[in-house]
């Protein structure tokens, strides 16, 4: 009978050489049964084990940090927790900002099914794990949340900053109604920019649409993002996600919906010019997006690509929802009426005609597309003046 093979051993070095994925996962040690190597899509690792309780629950514990501990004295401090657990103690004493994190991402967001799950994984995952994973969660104060702020603010700007302040606040509100003895760190003034603002209402000259699609033009898969964006009038979430396998061979796009949502644009059929930007892209048999990132993910990337799209084109004060914005503005100046233009967009429709109103539009909603490429093309491509030659007088 043949043996199986010797799994192969862990070390340091080998923990250090694990890399991250487009999402979380946890990697096994062949040395320690229930014990993991925790990875997250920003590279951030940390130690865990997981066993069962007298009543036969799974209880997930964080070790510590990778760097911070070696895997030896993680492997200890997982045989500990797993005797603890299974003898009803309580494993983890102090919990960790990650633990806290976890239970409240599994207690308070998939439970209550929130439409929010992937952004709020993301910005936990990317934005607050890699500096507080193993951070014990009550050792967190005022100033270490302001630092923190401080970095995502410099590295990503003030409203990523916000977002994290909006995830941790959570947490801590949802701890705080479970611990007495805790002391929530969040106060009003922590803030880094304000929402009334940044609402905005500009809409693009035709000066500064035609730089940026001459830029997207050359600018690969965020420059064609920034096209089919100003083309289509969607929000920049569904384009980010369109699959091969939403656009039909004749060029129908069906948006995906989610549960409960309210406003969405349905079925539309693109026009000429952005099928034939989404058929210039790269298609990868194991990546089923049509903006394609690492692996089988989509493109994520939208921080850095708009810092480098912008630093070529020199346009001071656009954000992408301008484009939004913008290809609105175009359609009523294509004479486009209102009512099919909102529906373009995927705005819900207001009053009696919202509730009964069953039809799709679908016509009307190509239509409408077909004349703001249309407008779009004589702006970005103007036809040349006319020009008479005069001969000079013998």
């Amino acid at each position: 009978m043949a043996r199986k093979p010797k799994r192969k051993a862990l070390d340091d070095a080998g923990v250090l050489a694990l890399k991250a994925k487009s999402k979380r996962y946890a990697f096994p040690d062949p040395e320690q049964r229930g014990h993991y190597i925790r990875i997250q899509p920003s590279g951030s690792k940390s130690y865990v084990v997981v066993a069962r309780d007298l009543a036969g629950k799974q209880i997930w514990t964080t070790i510590g940090e990778v760097g911070l501990i070696s895997i030896d004295e993680a492997r200890e401090k997982a045989r500990e927790a797993i005797k603890a657990t299974r003898s009803g103690k309580d494993p983890e004493g102090p919990q960790s900002f990650e633990a806290v994190s976890d239970e409240w991402f599994k207690l308070h967001v998939i439970k209550r099914q929130l439409r929010s799950q992937a952004e709020l994984r993301r910005v936990i995952d990317n934005n607050i794990l890699p500096t507080w994973a193993g951070r014990e969660f009550q050792s967190i104060r005022r100033s270490d949340v302001a630092k923190l702020l401080d970095e995502i603010e410099e590295d990503k700007g003030s409203v990523a900053a916000d977002k994290a302040l909006a995830v941790i606040g959570g947490i801590s509100s949802w701890y705080t109604a479970r611990h007495e003895d805790y002391v929530n760190p969040i106060v009003r003034g922590m803030r880094r920019s304000n929402p009334k603002e940044r609402a905005r209402d500009r809409v693009l000259s035709d000066d500064e649409l035609r730089a940026i699609w001459k830029q997207a033009e050359a600018n690969g898969i965020f420059g064609a993002i920034v096209r089919v964006l100003l083309l289509t009038g969607q929000r920049l979430d569904k384009v980010a996600k369109m699959k091969w396998d939403d656009v039909s061979t004749d060029g129908t796009w069906t948006i995906a919906t989610k549960n409960r949502e309210k406003g969405n644009a349905g079925v539309l059929v693109l026009p000429a010019i952005a099928i034939e930007i989404i058929r210039s892209l790269p298609r990868f048999e194991s990546n089923p997006f049509v903006f394609s990132g690492l692996g089988d993910a989509r493109y994520n990337s939208f921080g850095r690509g708009k810092a480098d799209f912008d630093r070529k084109l020199k346009l001071p004060h656009w954000q992408m929802h301008d484009l939004r914005r913008t290809a609105r503005s175009l359609m009523s100046r294509a004479s486009i009426r209102p009512d099919i233009a909102e529906r373009v967009l995927g705005h819900v429709q207001p009053g009696v005609e919202g509730i009964y109103d069953s039809h799709t539009y679908g016509q009307e909603k190509a239509h409408a597309l077909k004349a703001l490429a249309g407008l779009i093309e004589s702006i970005v491509n103007p036809p040349a003046e006319n020009v008479v030659s005069l001969s000079r007088a013998p």
